[in-house]
């Protein structure tokens, strides 16, 4: 083969040698056994609620446990989503509340930050760094805490047994690490881009919305998602605050499963896992957003 053959097959030799299979090595091995063994850890809780909740009561109490159920029926789930149904109406209502209560703290909890955060990254002033940092004193804390001190307040406010009771306070825990979250990611947007314009004629205000705003989507969302659940699982203010059982939210009204002496089983898994949907949707359709504004916002251009 003369030397100008060779140079004209040289492109398609590296071609081939590129697209060559690289063999697995051991470390390669023992990622994959290790992401198995996490996914398995991470689903055999919720295949088993499922497999629980698609079980007659006495099924669920056999032991040894039935693994699998030999008579799966769909009862549980139809009395719960059911209108007709006391337990079906009870559940529905506690799911609207849920979902007022967390929809209100996540847009409430988006507007608040996203100012918030992006006077931090953009504007110097005193005691910036002093503010910023004790925006995170009270994850220092556990959330109980702050139980009686919240309880008093808003019982001054009169607002207990009011959804806002739980909004303010679910904000107080929500906004923190969504200011901090935030503010890295605008961190990580160059500021010419807000220069420039600035120099073709915008204010400040309309480059933020017209630049900023849109390359901060992934972040906005990322925040929205934690908002949202926060709100969505929370327990212990929700039990404390209200006491009227048409406000009650999902994670309280579970309780309507468990009696004295028995505990309806099949039907708190189902009402368990209907619960988990939302968020589990909710995080699947937006999770790119979620692990973008996490990457982009932790490394500073």
């Amino acid at each position: 083969m003369s030397a100008s053959e060779q140079a004209a097959a040289a492109p398609a030799l590296a071609r081939t040698a590129r697209r060559k299979p690289r063999r697995m090595g051991g470390w390669d091995w023992t990622r994959w056994i290790f992401l198995t063994l996490l996914l398995i850890y991470a689903t055999a809780p919720i295949v088993w609620m499922f497999l629980t909740s698609i079980k007659g009561q006495f099924a669920a109490l056999q032991y040894p446990p039935e693994w699998i159920p030999k008579e799966p029926t769909l009862e549980h789930y139809i009395r719960l989503l059911s209108p007709q149904e006391e337990t079906g109406r009870e559940f529905l209502r506690y799911g609207l509340n849920s979902l007022w209560v967390s929809t209100a703290t996540t847009v409430i909890g988006v507007v608040i930050a996203v100012p918030a955060a992006y006077a931090f990254s953009r504007f110097r002033f005193p005691g910036r760094k002093l503010l910023f940092y004790s925006v995170l004193v009270r994850n220092m804390f556990p959330a109980v805490v702050f139980l009686i001190p919240l309880f008093i307040m808003m019982r001054w406010l009169r607002l207990v047994n009011t959804s806002w009771s739980l909004i303010l306070t679910y904000l107080t825990f929500g906004l923190p690490l969504s200011i901090w979250l935030l503010k890295g990611f605008y961190d990580n947007i160059p500021v010419q881009l807000e220069q420039a314009a600035r120099i073709d004629g915008a204010t400040r205000f309309q480059a933020f919305i017209r630049v900023v705003m849109p390359l901060s989507t992934p972040g906005i969302i990322a925040t929205a998602i934690y908002s949202f659940i926060l709100a969505w699982n929370e327990y212990v203010y929700a039990l404390t605050f209200l006491n009227d059982k048409s406000k009650l939210t999902l994670p309280v009204g579970l309780e309507r499963f468990f009696a004295q002496y028995t505990t309806n089983w099949p039907g708190l898994m189902a009402a368990a896992f209907v619960m988990s949907v939302p968020v589990v949707i909710l995080f699947l359709i937006l999770q790119k957003y979620f692990v973008r504004a996490l990457t982009e916002g932790a490394v500073k251009s």
